[in-house]
């Protein structure tokens, strides 16, 4: 059983939850730019939470299915048919064989998900399945899909309950929540009230590996240079123009740069939804906010498992 390519789109990957624990190799953990969503197109197939599948960025692809499947589409809205008929997100559906889903253009944020029952099956990359695009490793021959090729779903007998989602997922990324970076206290308060206060826009040059955003330039008091160290994913950095950068999913694992801020964990997802030309602001949050927001997402997927179709 198998999804054919019969046209590829802008950026369809193969992403399951990420290839942790190889950072001091110099591998970051790549993974879906939103994972959020990826878990819950899974959920809705039935699948474990971690099951590999499909991400499509900007401008989707045209797949056949070799056989009958049960598939969902999770995240940004995307224009999406199966043999012309428009096809829903957020709903797990059957789809026959040789039937064609079309994914066109996004209606909104940046990505959506195809999942389907019994998982994306390529083979493990020290312990993942997800593509790693800057370094062509792991996921489908370490690249986006294209015409010709043929991606294997895994086994149906690993299914568990179907869910069923009975509210509208409506989640605004225009504010991105911050904590205070490793090096917050090289930006005197005007820096600080500049980064937040005003709005920036996503660049064209932003990828997996950063998100380049264009504003008020921030100055440090110290320059924009420090000894090299760690870069954590969402961490902003402040490089020598002003402009801030998020270090994303493919982030490079050192760097030397200050950071400012660091986009909280439950807000990792609106960073996977930006797309060029997005305006964003900053908005400070507490460590404590921080785990409450990061406890009420993990507490709506709990539900999710609870809510059967």
């Amino acid at each position: 059983m198998s999804i054919s390519v019969l046209r590829g789109g802008l950026q369809d990957t193969v992403q399951d939850l990420g290839r942790n624990g190889y950072a001091h190799l110099g591998i970051s953990s790549s993974g879906a730019a939103d994972a959020f969503s990826l878990r819950i197109a899974n959920l809705l197939v039935g699948n474990p939470e971690d099951a590999a599948g499909i991400e499509i960025t900007l401008v989707g692809g045209k797949y056949k299915f070799t056989a009958d499947s049960f598939i969902a589409l999770s995240g940004s809205e995307f224009q999406v048919d199966l043999n012309g008929v428009n096809f829903p997100f957020h709903r797990g559906k059957y789809v026959q064989k040789d039937e064609i889903l079309t994914i066109g253009p996004t209606q909104d944020g940046a990505r959506c998900y195809l999942a389907a029952r019994g998982g994306i099956d390529v083979p493990d990359l020290l312990s993942a399945k997800t593509t790693h695009v800057v370094s062509g490793l792991g996921g489908y021959k370490g690249r986006s899909l294209q015409k010709g090729d043929a991606v294997s779903i895994g086994d149906l007998n690993k299914s568990t309950q179907v869910i069923n989602i009975k509210v509208k997922l409506d989640i605004e990324r225009y504010i991105i929540r911050i904590n205070s970076g490793l090096q917050s206290k090289l930006f005197d308060r005007n820096s600080w009230r500049s980064f937040t206060g005003n709005t920036y826009a996503v660049s064209e040059s932003s990828s997996r590996m950063g998100i380049r955003l264009s504003g008020e330039s921030i100055s440090s008091s110290h320059g924009h240079e420090i000894i090299t160290e760690g870069i954590p994913l969402g961490a902003i950095q402040i490089p020598g123009g002003g402009q801030p950068i998020i270090s994303f999913v493919e982030h490079q694992t050192t760097g030397g740069y200050p950071k400012i801020a660091n986009v909280i964990t439950s807000d990792l997802c609106k960073v996977g939804q930006l797309k060029p030309g997005d305006q964003i602001q900053f908005q400070s949050v507490s460590l404590e906010e921080a785990e409450t927001l990061k406890f009420e997402q993990e507490a709506f997927i709990k539900s999710l498992k609870n809510n059967h179709a």
